[in-house]
């Protein structure tokens, strides 16, 4: 392995990408050469100050982009290329991600408004006021600056919830996950939370009416709104 190579600390607003791209860097640099074993994984994520997962994201963005080699017993190597290769082979992964990106969020808008709908026919009481405690919490949250992504998300389960559907929920759980470190990021942009609550009371005032249409409505418009905002961040 090379010695006295310096690994900065990634922001976590970036995470497995921001890695992926330091490491694309020092191998363009020839600071990492080819056959040079990259650093234990316990160790690049102390060094990048980021998750275990992220790390292993971002070594499995350079191996798929062919920039570095797993090797039986030696663990993770630089891989020899040439430099036309070293151009854009993050940019192009990314690419594929925010494709991926757009797909996820489209079997959003393929499933949530048909289960707002559901719930405005099937919903409690108490499912109802569920939701609006979601709500409070995530408005005082937001006034107070903090992240709001887990009211963000529990809200959108609670409809499916009360939708009644497991196998659906189940499907929606998986969704979620995928989009999670998306989604924290656009609720960073300003004004993105304001707007998330305020489409969270539009869909959740439609439940609380019985109104089918307008939960649907309000949904689709709702996910339209963040899809716009996670595919410009990206």
């Amino acid at each position: 392995m090379a010695s006295g190579i310096v690994f900065t600390a990634v922001r976590k607003t970036r995470v497995y990408e921001g890695v992926a791209q330091q490491i694309q860097r020092l191998i363009a640099d020839g600071a990492l050469r080819p056959g040079d074993r990259l650093p234990p994984e316990r160790e690049l994520v102390e060094r990048f100050g980021v998750s275990r997962s992220s790390v292993r994201d971002a070594i499995r963005v350079l191996e798929l982009v062919g920039l570095v080699i797993p090797r039986q017993g030696e663990g993770t190597v630089v891989a020899d290329v040439s430099a036309d290769a070293l151009v854009a082979p993050i940019a192009s992964a990314l690419v594929r991600k925010r494709e991926l990106i757009a797909e996820l969020l489209d079997v959003r808008k393929m499933i949530e408004p048909a289960l707002a709908a559901r719930a405005a026919a099937r919903a409690t009481p108490a499912e109802v006021e569920k939701l609006e405690e979601v709500l409070t919490r995530q408005r005082q949250k937001m006034e107070r600056g903090e992240p709001t992504v887990e009211e963000d998300t529990e809200f959108h389960y609670r409809i499916a919830l009360a939708a009644g559907n497991s196998v659906v929920r189940k499907v929606l759980d998986v969704l979620m996950d995928l989009l999670r470190e998306t989604r924290a990021r656009s609720l960073q942009v300003a004004g993105r939370t304001q707007r998330s609550l305020t489409g969270h009371r539009r869909v959740l005032d439609a439940i609380r009416r019985g109104d089918s249409a307008a939960a649907e409505s309000a949904v689709r418009r709702h996910l339209e709104d963040v899809e716009r905002m996670i595919l410009k961040r990206l």
